[in-house]
């Protein structure tokens, strides 16, 4: 079975903390002298993950010569959530569901960050459509921080039908398009709330639009004519953050 590589201190301490079962073994800089990688080996070791001694050349013929700051491990990630687990996580989080919905996302760095700021919004899910969009890949879990195996991950085979589930759920879908009237501040975003946002380019496809109930669009003052969706997915989950927090929800 080939598995995953999680590169760089972050990524190798997140699933220590939060994913040791999934972690196969760890490859360090031989002969390093940062704390963090000694800390790191002597917490893998308490753990019962095994450690190998690498030298930096070998590390980077593993990793392709990415940044992996002296620490690589072979990772055995779980699968992404099926459609049929919906219902269930949005009924355990009831009004304070806020699911994020990413249409199209292909850029590794972009989603990672999304689900990096998912993580830190607390949301209830992430959808993403099974083709055409970026899975979770080294990359993505380098760019999510840890994020990627904290978030639950749902993996859509028909998107516009995940979107009906969601409705039939009670969750309002809120589409960002910098084509929308309303501002994002003037939609309510309290109660059980999916984000919509479509991928790099192209935005939301023509079906995912017209499943939203709401279109929304972040107000900007400046010359720019769209901003990255990672960016957008942040001030769309802290907005809702804001808004819940202000009610009391």
């Amino acid at each position: 079975m080939s598995h995953d590589l999680l590169i760089g201190i972050h990524a190798v301490e997140a699933a220590l903390d939060h994913d040791v079962a999934n972690l196969v073994e760890i490859y360090l800089e031989s002969g390093s002298h940062n704390a963090r990688i000694k800390a790191l080996a002597e917490r893998a070791r308490d753990l019962g993950v095994k450690s190998h001694a690498r030298d930096r050349a070998a590390l980077d013929r593993m990793t392709g010569g990415a940044r992996h700051q002296g620490v690589v491990a072979s990772y055995k990630a779980p699968p992404p959530l099926a459609e049929s687990a919906l219902p269930n996580l949005i009924e355990q989080a009831g009004r304070a569901a806020l699911l994020l919905v990413l249409d199209g996302v292909t850029d590794p760095h972009n989603f990672g960050a999304c689900l990096r700021s998912a993580q830190a919004a607390g949301v209830t899910a992430v959808i993403v459509p099974k083709d055409r969009a970026v899975g979770v890949t080294p990359t993505v879990r380098r760019a999510s921080a840890g994020a990627a195996d904290r978030v639950p991950i749902v993996s859509a085979t028909n998107l516009a039908r995940t979107l009906k589930t969601l409705k039939e759920a009670g969750v309002w879908l809120v589409g960002l398009a910098g084509e929308a009237t309303q501002p994002i501040h003037a939609i309510d975003l309290c109660g059980p709330i999916a984000l919509v946002l479509g991928g790099e380019g192209e935005g939301m496809r023509r079906l995912t639009r017209e499943a939203c109930d709401f279109s929304a669009r972040i107000p900007m003052r400046g010359d720019v004519e769209s901003l990255n969706v990672s960016v957008s997915t942040g001030i769309a989950l802290f907005e809702a953050l804001r808004q819940r927090d202000a009610a009391g929800a």
